[in-house]
């Protein structure tokens, strides 16, 4: 009688030879490239940053279960790993590292377990963590370090610059045309390889672009939740571009700028907090590019990635109810 019983669990609902262990070691294989691509344009500071994140989201996740919830510690499912490497890769590479600690402690501890653990959060803890930072610590937040271009193995710089959304969003705000802002920014080729300052996991599209596929082989994620939100993206700030040029970037500096394909790779698609059918994850991309913008383009910030997966996160409910496909017989 016992084997006929149903099994009901949170998500994530995976099947067949998938388990959550073995989903997050897909998505740690997915994001090493990009993280050597960080190592490679900021040095050893950048994975000085990814450590003591993941080293500092696993242990407060076994303090808070082991000691506070008086469970037991599922830190060997990887997903507080691939929590701190998310939040790692949402930070610039010259971060103190007692805000990366406190941005794991929020991620893990509010983001996450306050809701219940894995598969409860409602939000991306990562996510979570990284906008809780942006606004205590904006100066720490939005103090980039310059590329290395001659001594790689270096462990600090201490160049700031500027990223290429701040240099336009600065440059529109007062009052310059974007084609004269295009000197001082990177060519479209720089952006996709990720010669540019930014945060140490969004700078190299190609390498998001190489773990996206590994992913979608491994059949981790789907192309739905991705292709609407950087489709949106790019049809949005087009529509902007054509009716004033001067005043709006184009499309494709938008999508190749800032963490637009980090967050639709590897944000959209995280299986506790996005919609359950490729309808809703239609929506919910397309949601997402359409905020991203409004930020970007009238907003107080210059990226508004985070912000519009966090406010899209909260729809996620809403798109699923909206979405949920027809019982069987009906």
């Amino acid at each position: 009688m016992k084997d006929k019983l149903l099994n009901v669990s949170l998500s994530p609902h995976v099947y067949g030879r998938f388990s959550v262990h073995q989903m997050m070691v897909d998505v740690v294989i997915a994001l090493l490239p990009a993280l050597a691509m960080s190592v490679y344009i900021f040095g050893l500071h950048a994975l000085r940053v990814t450590l003591i994140a993941i080293v500092s989201a696993v242990l407060f996740e076994y303090i808070i279960q082991k000691f506070m919830l008086k469970v037991k510690p599922s830190i060997s499912d990887g997903s507080a790993i691939v929590t701190g490497l998310l939040l790692a890769y949402n930070l610039p590479s010259n971060l103190p590292w007692w805000i990366i600690v406190v941005g794991s402690l929020v991620s893990i501890g509010l983001g996450k377990m306050s809701f219940g653990g894995l598969g409860n959060n409602p939000f991306n803890p990562a996510l979570v963590g990284r906008v809780f930072l942006v606004i205590s610590f904006p100066v720490e937040m939005t103090t980039w370090p310059k590329p290395l271009l001659t001594d790689r193995w270096q462990l600090a710089d201490a160049s700031t610059h500027a990223t290429p959304l701040a240099i336009v969003k600065e440059g529109l705000f007062a009052g310059e045309a974007y084609p004269d802002l295009i000197a001082q920014i990177p060519s479209y080729l720089d952006l996709f390889l990720g010669r540019m300052g930014g945060c140490i996991g969004e700078i190299s599209a190609l390498a998001l672009l190489l773990g996206c596929l590994y992913l979608l082989y491994r059949k981790v994620i789907t192309w739905h939740a991705p292709v609407s939100m950087l489709g949106s993206m790019f049809i949005f700030s087009g529509l902007l571009w054509l009716t004033n040029p001067a005043k709006f970037a184009d499309p494709l500096f938008h999508v190749l700028a800032g963490g637009a394909f980090l967050g639709a790779i590897y944000m959209t698609t995280d299986l506790v907090t996005s919609p359950m059918t490729h309808q809703g994850m239609l929506i919910f991309g397309t949601g997402i590019g359409i905020i991203t913008i409004l930020i970007r383009v009238f907003g107080a910030y210059p990226e508004g990635v985070s912000f519009a997966i966090l406010i899209m996160n909260a729809f996620v409910p809403l798109i699923n109810r909206m979405c949920k496909p027809k019982r069987f017989g009906e």
